[in-house]
């Protein structure tokens, strides 16, 4: 075999091994992608919208949000100050949370999943159209189910937490049990809506992005409105001095004024008694006595 059939041979069969390759990576630690995002790095670069997520990458999030979409509609929403890992584990994906807090939305037949907060494990129940939320508060986290049913395991027991209840738990098995579970809740007929529910990726997760903006520019709004307000208070007080000033140089300039005739007519009786003209003329308005 000549030099160039080998050449094009090696070719051939390295496209071959990485045609293999891709998606095997791929779908061995792809767990979703990133739908949108505000002040948030993703494996240590700037987090950019429709950016892969892999298992082992970490999501810090400063003063922002961001959001990430999984396979079957899945998402996962986290807030301020937050700072998240990602693990593949089986067919499913776990969030290790190590501050802040995450939303999640999980359909009922969404791609399964779970957030763990220290020896915390959330995930939704099977089979539940689920909307809730872990936040880390310190050595505690607390765990609300706004819509569906959640389930909460802890040093081996596991409760569950029902639709419109919140459970307080110590990261560390060493504190203090559990609390008792709430009742199960009524889950049978009805669409509830949320604002994490639809078909659109996008839609939702710009929702949560436009929420995270709203509610900087409001605090930044109201920062420039008490500067605002000082600024104004301050032309005020300047525009008061500035009438005070205007009003003590008119009274000074009329007193000047006085001050002048008096002497004019002085010196017009001075005149005149030397049987001389007078030499001053008062300004209209103004007479010599």
């Amino acid at each position: 075999m000549s030099k160039r059939r080998m050449a094009q041979a090696m070719v051939v069969v390295s496209a071959m091994m990485l045609a293999a390759w891709i998606p095997a990576m791929a779908g061995s630690a792809a767990i979703g992608s990133l739908a949108g995002s505000r002040n948030a790095t993703l494996a240590g670069q700037a987090a950019i919208a429709n950016t892969t997520v892999f298992s082992g990458d970490t999501l810090h999030v400063r003063e922002g949000v961001a959001v990430v979409a999984m396979e079957a509609g899945s998402r996962l929403v986290f807030g301020r100050q937050t700072e998240a890992s990602f693990l593949k584990e089986g067919d499913g994906v776990t969030v290790l949370l190590g501050g802040g807090n995450v939303s999640l939305y999980h359909p009922a037949a969404g791609r399964a999943m779970a957030v763990k907060a220290g020896e915390v494990r959330v995930e939704p129940a099977s089979g539940y159209k689920t909307l809730g939320e872990v936040a880390m508060l310190g050595d505690s986290v607390r765990v609300t189910a706004k819509e569906g049913l959640l389930k909460v395991e802890r040093g081996g027991a596991t409760q569950q937490v029902a639709e419109g209840h919140s459970v307080t738990l110590p990261m560390s098995t060493a504190d203090a049990p559990a609390p008792a579970a709430p009742p199960m809740p009524h889950l049978g007929g009805g669409n509830t809506e949320t604002y994490l529910e639809g078909g659109a990726i996008g839609a939702g997760g710009l929702a949560a992005i436009l929420a995270g903006i709203a509610i900087n520019r409001a605090g930044n709004a109201k920062n420039d409105a008490l500067a605002a307000s000082g600024a104004a208070g301050s032309a005020i007080s300047s525009a008061n001095a500035a009438t005070s000033a205007a009003n003590s140089a008119a009274s000074d300039a009329n007193a000047a004024n006085s001050n002048a005739t008096a002497v004019g007519c002085a010196l017009n009786t001075l005149a005149n008694e030397q049987g001389k003209a007078s030499p001053y003329t008062p300004p209209a308005g103004s007479t010599c006595p």
